[in-house]
């Protein structure tokens, strides 16, 4: 490879990682894996407890017989068993973490996007309205600086002029 080669693709690897999109998935990769023990710490330290009241706290020991007998657990267990307890446990942790996402963080970051926006809306506003109010001003002293000229003149001033 020749040293001009070596320094495109360096180039070329430089680019690529300093684009928005790799440092954005880089972080939310670090963030998601962090946000991960906020919600098992809410589904071991809340949710469990809660479903235990119930039931157990290990929703995995929920199974049905699909074929007798069904004895023994684990890998000695004999039958046919359907771990409808596993896919409970699995779908409620999805739909804590969904919602523990949107309540603590879409949601909340979604109305702040929003306030800025109504801000930045006002401010333009606001910028506008003082420009027409300005121009408009500007017109008005200009016509009462012609009706003034004609007074004083008693001649009406060219079409082009006004």
């Amino acid at each position: 490879m020749s040293d001009q080669e070596k320094t495109s693709l360096w180039q070329g690897f430089k680019a690529f990682l300093m684009r928005g999109n790799v440092v954005d998935l880089a972080v939310a990769v670090v963030i998601g894996a962090a946000f991960t023990n906020i919600v098992n710490s809410v589904v071991e330290g809340i949710i469990n407890p809660l479903v235990g009241a119930f039931g157990t706290q290990n929703l995995d020991s929920y199974t049905s017989c699909l074929k007798g007998p069904c004895e023994g657990t684990g890998d000695a267990a004999t039958g046919v068993r359907i771990l409808w307890g596993s896919v409970l446990g699995a779908t409620l942790q999805f739909v804590i973490t969904a919602a523990v996402v949107y309540f603590l963080m879409v949601l909340p970051m979604a109305k702040y996007l929003a306030r800025l926006e109504a801000r930045r809306k006002a401010k333009e506003g606001a910028h506008e309205v003082v420009q027409v109010t300005e121009l408009e001003v500007l017109k008005d002293i200009r016509d009462a600086l012609l009706a003034q000229r004609e007074q004083n003149e008693g001649t009406t001033p060219p079409r082009g002029q006004r």
